[in-house]
């Protein structure tokens, strides 16, 4: 390019570019800002010294407004000639300007700058010269909007920036100059594979940009494919941080369980795994600064985090499963679960190689990792206990690295989710074992890890959490009681023993059913007569069972039966007047809603012939 800058201007810019690299920490306590400051002051010198912009008449001398629609309006140009030159470079100056007063929190100064060099840089916007610095002021103001909470003005610089990248290629193609070679002599010009490397890690930028405006914008199927996309770029150009692209991936997996997407879960997570192994090794560059392995509390926290995504991944599929082969009373079906086995040859020829090309992350020893870890891991549905019992196990170890670092000292709230996803594995397992007794105690596991939490909680501030584990506690009793009395139905005569134990698991179901609907009471100890949307579900069928529970209560004792039967009506009775008065609450238990009206035309007469039968005793 002709007419370089002199040398004070270069050595000005230069030294700007230095100053602004400096990282906050190492400023004094007082003066944080104090290298940006020096930065600005020197980018001010250069500006001044290349003069005021070039008039151009044929341009309007403001920005038009965010993006740019229609790229292909008004021929763009070649940057030719010392006025394009210098509107070139004080484009770039401005650009750093602008970046300097975000940086320093002064966003509409800052909005200022970069709305700036877009006007100086429209009519060259397609050039070899100005392409990616128009794209990096794009995303700049991409990123302030999307700060600002104006989400659609973002995303229409962001997608300009991405029109702007495609059109490029399509019509030049060659790596066009970065923004900081405008400042450089001819000798020290960047070779045609750097140019390249720094314009993709700006198209990259983009994309992940991109990625969060659609994700804030709730378009979810499309923020996951730029965030695929993203994460993609940055492992072809090797320019990434292996915990944060490690984290990212992790996250994008859960997208993927969300729409039972298995396969493709299953591989961001291994890939997420593997590249998360490479913290600490990899050598500092300018797209990874520091070695992530230096701040160990991140490193667990980021590898506790990863844990609990393959958590939701083994947990996910197996209730699919369930869900898939359980029949109205939650059993297993096995006609159900026979078709699905039908099904599984027809879907493993299907989906395996057009679905794996898809999201395929890496390439040579890299994929070939990736793949070692998904081998270990199926993604197909399971069909019996042995398959369902291996993603248990897979689940189970992945809680304890988990639990590693949340602890419930300092971490309470994602110490307990852990725990209740622990419980949850233990009891989808639970459907797929036939024997009744080993149910039994997979349920008893659920509550020896549940029931601790009740001390540790004080619900006056975890009250909502209280209430999620004192319901599932009660349902883990409410389950066992259940069995207990199936396995008694197939004895002839079952002992003391047996009907001892199904009265105490009757009586400890009850006695966290109770401790749910009491924490629904006001101050007063009164029940609400309008109950919340949010607990209705939980409380009808707390209930239900509580009602369910009383007249389950085996008593040799009439007296005591009578009442138990009373009790057991008025819990029945309780759900029909409510649904009566409140039609919105007959939607979320309509199964129960119809049985209880059943209990409340038959209990009445049951009672009459037990008083009767009481009365000739």
């Amino acid at each position: 390019m002709a007419n370089a800058p002199g040398p004070e201007i270069r050595e000005k810019f230069q030294a700007a570019l230095a100053l602004s690299r400096v990282e906050l920490h190492k400023n004094p306590e007082k003066e944080p800002y104090k290298s940006k400051y020096g930065a600005r002051a020197l980018l001010e010198e250069v500006r001044a010294l290349l003069g005021p912009a070039p008039e151009d008449e044929d341009e309007p001398a403001a920005d038009d407004g965010p993006g740019d629609q229609a790229l292909g309006a008004g021929e763009p140009r070649e940057a030719e000639g010392p006025g394009a030159q210098r509107a070139l470079r004080l484009a770039v100056v401005e650009f750093h300007l602008g970046v300097n007063h975000i940086d320093t929190e002064e966003l509409s100064a800052g909005e200022e700058h970069l709305v700036r060099c877009l006007s100086l840089l429209r009519p060259y916007r397609l050039s070899l010269g100005c392409v990616s610095l128009y794209i990096q002021a794009q995303n700049n103001l991409g990123i302030l909007w999307s700060e600002r909470e104006e989400i659609e003005t973002a995303r229409t610089y962001l997608e300009s920036s991405e029109a702007l990248y495609s059109q490029y290629m399509k019509e030049i193609g060659s790596p066009p100059l970065d923004p900081t070679e405008h400042f450089l002599p001819e000798e020290e010009k960047l070779t045609e594979q750097e140019r390249s490397k720094r314009f993709e890690k700006v198209y990259t930028h983009n994309l992940y940009y991109l990625a969060q405006v659609y994700q804030h914008m709730e378009m979810f199927e499309k923020a996951a494919h730029y965030c695929h996309s993203t994460l993609k770029r940055q492992l072809e150009h090797n320019a990434y941080h292996p915990m944060e692209w490690a984290i990212n991936a992790a996250t994008l997996s859960q997208f993927y369980i969300n729409k039972l997407c298995f396969m493709e879960a299953r591989h961001c997570l291994s890939a997420a795994n593997v590249i998360f192994g490479q913290t600490g090794k990899i050598p500092a560059t300018e797209d990874t600064p520091e070695v992530e392995g230096d701040v160990p509390e991140l490193y667990h926290q980021r590898k506790g985090e990863i844990a609990r995504c393959w958590i939701k991944y083994c947990l996910t599929l197996m209730q699919n499963a369930q869900l898939s082969m359980q029949d109205n009373i939650g059993e297993l079906d096995l006609d159900k679960q026979s078709e699905l086995r039908a099904l599984r040859k027809k879907e493993l020829d299907e989906e395996e190689s057009v679905r794996k090309r898809a999201v395929q992350f890496g390439t040579g020893e890299l994929c070939d990792a990736i793949s070692a870890v998904e081998e270990k891991v199926r993604y197909l549905r399971p069909l019996d206990f042995e398959e369902a019992r291996e993603l248990f196990l897979l689940g189970q170890h992945y809680v304890c690295e988990a639990k590693e670092f949340f602890q419930i000292d300092g971490y309470v709230t994602d110490h307990i989710e852990v725990v209740q996803d622990h419980s949850a594995l233990f009891k989808v397992l639970s459907f797929f074992e036939a024997d009744m007794e080993r149910r039994c105690k997979m349920h008893k596991r659920r509550i020896a890890m549940l029931e601790p939490l009740t001390v540790d909680l004080n619900p006056q501030y975890y009250l909502l959490v209280s209430r999620q584990i004192q319901f599932e506690i009660a349902h883990a009793y409410y389950d066992m009681m259940d069995l207990k009395v199936a396995i008694a139905d197939k004895l002839r005569d079952p002992d003391s023993h047996i009907v001892k134990k199904i009265n105490s698991l009757n009586k400890s179901a009850l006695k966290y059913y109770q401790l749910f609907l009491d924490s629904l009471r006001d101050p007063n100890k009164v029940f609400p007569e309008h109950i919340g949307e949010d607990v209705l579900r939980p409380a009808m069928l707390a209930k239900f069972r509580v009602a369910r529970l009383y007249g389950k209560i085996i008593t040799a004792d009439p007296k005591k039966e009578l009442e138990n039967l009373a009790t057991s009506l008025e819990h029945y009775k309780f759900i029909v007047d409510y649904c009566e008065t409140h039609p919105e609450a007959a939607q979320e238990i309509e199964v129960e809603l119809e049985l209880s009206k059943e209990m409340v035309s038959l209990l009445p007469t049951k009672m009459e012939r037990f008083r009767a039968k009481m009365a000739l005793t």
